[in-house]
């Protein structure tokens, strides 16, 4: 019997991506038992959910928007499976994703996979991918103390771990999945991927919120610094990082295998047919 998976989905105000990512789980070759949305006090997204009768989907309704990390600690707590996969609401999984991160957990407590960092316009509310761009990086889990080449979304872990390491953070905030892998693999066997199965949605410019957020960012990395004994790490722009000596050294091969073709959901191709 397969082990049964929860895909733990935080959501605000995205119901066209959170769609398309509902359109991707659906394609999954290895099913997962249930889909957790927790709606952190955002636009309703029942209509979107209704679209996909398939997916075990259980929605969780929060009144007020209490944050990212708060809202998946929630949806890992209503979990049922023995798995638990995290993913943001507007990252993407390919079909064979929870395939081969279920094959990887045969010998691990705890799975991630390589990513393409894709870049996307919009057009009549459907994201078409203008950029794309390998993040492969060798697991070297002392190099992860200064730069984390960590992507939560997709990753896959024994349910089992919370109930040694604790919840999600919200201490550090933007950090949360920082922290998480570092105490995860303080405490258990991890394995990383070498297949770009995730499609992980990031701007260049960021948006205006996170550019007016450097002075609480820097507080939040202080306090990761100072829980896991990092040092005074410096805020820097990711692109650059990227470029760094250290970091570029650890860029690894993986195989890539998405066709670059957009994901299009039932809940666009909807809308888009009663708008004409």
């Amino acid at each position: 019997m397969r082990p049964s998976v929860s895909v733990v989905i935080p959501t605000y105000n995205r119901p066209y991506p959170l769609a398309e990512l509902l359109e991707s789980l659906s394609r999954q070759t290895y099913k997962p038992s249930e889909v957790i949305i927790v709606n952190d006090g955002g636009v309703p997204v029942h209509d979107v959910v209704a679209l996909y009768p398939e997916l075990d989907v259980r929605l969780i309704d929060r009144r007020d928007n209490e944050g990212h990390v708060a809202a998946r600690n929630i949806g890992v707590k209503a979990a049922r499976g023995e798995y638990i996969m995290l993913c943001d609401d507007d990252d993407l999984v390919l079909p064979c994703h929870l395939e081969r991160m279920a094959a990887a957990l045969e010998h691990a407590d705890f799975a991630y996979a390589d990513a393409e960092i894709v870049q996307y316009r919009t057009e009549n509310d459907r994201r078409i991918p203008s950029a794309r761009f390998l993040f492969a990086y060798e697991y070297d889990l002392e190099a992860m103390r200064t730069f984390s080449t960590y992507v939560p979304s997709g990753s896959v872990y024994r349910k089992a771990l919370h109930d040694n390491i604790g919840d999600f953070d919200p201490s550090v905030h933007h950090y949360w999945d920082w922290d998480f892998f570092l105490r995860a693999a303080a405490a258990c066997r991890v394995t990383r991927v070498a297949a770009a199965t995730v499609l992980y949605a990031f701007s260049p410019d960021g948006d205006n919120v996170s550019r007016h957020m450097n002075d609480k960012r820097r507080q939040y990395l202080r306090r990761l610094c100072e829980k896991h004994g990092l040092g005074d790490l410096p805020m820097k722009n990711f692109w650059l990082l990227l470029d760094e000596p250290e970091v570029a050294k650890r860029r690894a091969k993986s195989e890539v295998i998405w066709d670059g073709k957009p994901v299009v959901s039932r809940f666009w191709a909807q809308k888009n047919a009663s708008d004409h």
